[in-house]
């Protein structure tokens, strides 16, 4: 795949980046590998100063880096700017916040020992590299960089191939904020690429966003490796609503849930499972506003549904929606391609599905809801854990036992309740199942990336 913009909007292809060699990717490496030396020896207060420049540099630029992101994968670009503003408090947060959940801390009853003193401390682990996807171009890799940076890191960066743009301006955010030369580095490589730095002896440790096959092969390697390994590798998310909610609320913050990110999140809601006593009102509402969904162009204030990042995207949704349709299933609105260029599909919800069915078991990555009757909240259960997936989930009821219960079941990294699922930076962010393992974000996240080290004196 050719490292390229290609507008989504046109379908046409507005730059091409000629990716690294062998050479420079070693250079670059080495540049990594001697600044996470310097790193690990400056202070907290040091490193938060760097890291609030780079966030102001970040604020400074929201507009035409929002503009930048749409171009490059065709979110909205209300949605673009605000990723970039969320880019900017999770740097804020880490840059306050990194010290305090790193801090030394006492461990149990020293004398039951034989120490004067027992404690645990976090150190940074040197390189570690990042492969990230193009659906949150910056989101995504700063979610990875504040905490790793803070902690004492440096970062390598094998962005998506789509996304040039937003990879070369990360290349050189941080050291325009002070962090010292190789702080972090994009590498302009290829998929097949990976395997190589990942087995260099200086890279220490590697973070995933992406599919299942691609975490199971760099899981692989980094496992030959002796190397250490975090994974988010999306979801299937139920969305569920029992008789006790408000329906009318329940159904809106759906189409928010499903069509956010053109509905390419891994962390939306996609599969919307209603018992049966509100079915029908929640049906009609829900279907109702996703067929009156502005579709068009991203840049656009008025658009509220871009289009897919890709070509190939757009057609493999489209293939489930198909594979879906062709066994039966009810297509209540949408289920096309508009005619004219770009890589647009329409707000579409599933209904009457079976096990036979893709989508049963398949991420639909774009503007496409399934939909299921639940009997009672046992089959809600069933029809939610069903997938392989256990990233996160949604549960709408005024229930307090209920809600317990919902929670006491439910096989996912997060539980909301009576809300949309967002990643939040003061909030753990991570999966179970084919979803992956570890986690990002909040003091969990900073961590993951440290060598806990516990030390004993007497």
């Amino acid at each position: 795949m050719a490292i390229a913009t290609v507008n989504p909007t046109t379908g046409a292809t507005e730059m091409i980046v000629e990716p690294h060699t062998a050479e420079e990717v070693r250079e670059r490496i080495e540049e990594a590998a001697k600044a996470a030396k310097v790193l690990r020896g400056t202070s907290f207060a040091q490193r938060a100063q760097w890291m609030l420049a780079a966030a102001g540099l970040l604020e400074e630029q929201a507009e035409g880096l929002g503009e930048l992101v749409t171009v490059e994968m065709g979110k909205p670009i209300a949605q673009s700017i605000a990723e970039v503003h969320k880019c900017v408090k999770a740097m804020r947060f880490y840059a306050a916040r990194a010290e305090e959940f790193l801090a030394d801390a006492p461990v149990g009853n020293p004398s039951s020992v034989g120490a004067s003193r027992a404690w645990t401390r976090y150190e940074p682990l040197g390189t570690v590299l990042a492969v990230m996807p193009w659906n949150y171009p910056l989101w995504q890799v700063i979610r990875f960089a504040a905490p790793a940076l803070m902690a004492g890191n440096s970062g390598l960066l094998k962005h998506a191939s789509n996304v040039p743009q937003a990879a070369l301006f990360l290349d050189t955010l941080f050291e325009r904020a002070g962090f010292p030369i190789g702080s972090f580095r994009t590498l302009l490589i290829g998929g097949s690429g990976v395997a190589a730095v990942l087995a260099d002896e200086r890279v220490k440790a590697v973070t995933l966003t992406g599919s299942e096959p691609a975490g199971r092969s760099v899981a692989s390697i980094a496992a030959d490796n002796v190397k250490k390994s975090v994974l988010e590798l999306g979801g299937s998310d139920p969305f569920i609503v029992m008789p006790s909610a408000n329906v009318a609320e329940a159904a809106a913050t759906a189409v928010r849930a499903r069509i956010s990110n053109n509905g390419q999140s891994c962390i939306a809601g996609k599969r919307f499972i209603v018992h049966t006593e509100i079915y029908e009102a929640f049906t009609a509402e829900f279907v109702k506003l996703m067929s009156e969904l502005a579709i068009g162009d991203p840049l656009d204030p008025a658009t509220q549904v871009g289009p897919l990042a890709t070509l190939s995207g757009r057609d493999e949704l489209a293939e489930l929606v198909e594979d879906a349709r062709a066994l039966g299933a009810q297509v209540l609105t949408g289920g096309t391609i508009p005619e004219g260029p770009g890589f647009f599909y329409t707000p579409t919800v599933l209904a009457g599905l079976s096990d036979e069915m893709r989508i049963i078991q398949e991420e639909a990555f774009g503007p496409v809801a399934s939909l299921y009757r639940a009997r009672d909240r046992e089959d809600a259960l069933r029809i939610a854990n069903q997938t392989r997936f256990g990233l996160s989930s949604s549960v709408w009821t005024a229930d307090a036992q209920e809600e317990e219960w919902f929670l006491a079941n439910l096989d996912a990294g997060a539980v909301f309740i009576n809300g949309m699922t967002v990643s939040y930076q003061e909030l753990p962010f991570g999966g179970i199942k084919r979803s992956g393992f570890g986690r990002e974000l909040a003091a969990d996240g900073i961590r993951e990336f440290c060598n806990l080290k516990t030390v004993w004196k007497a």
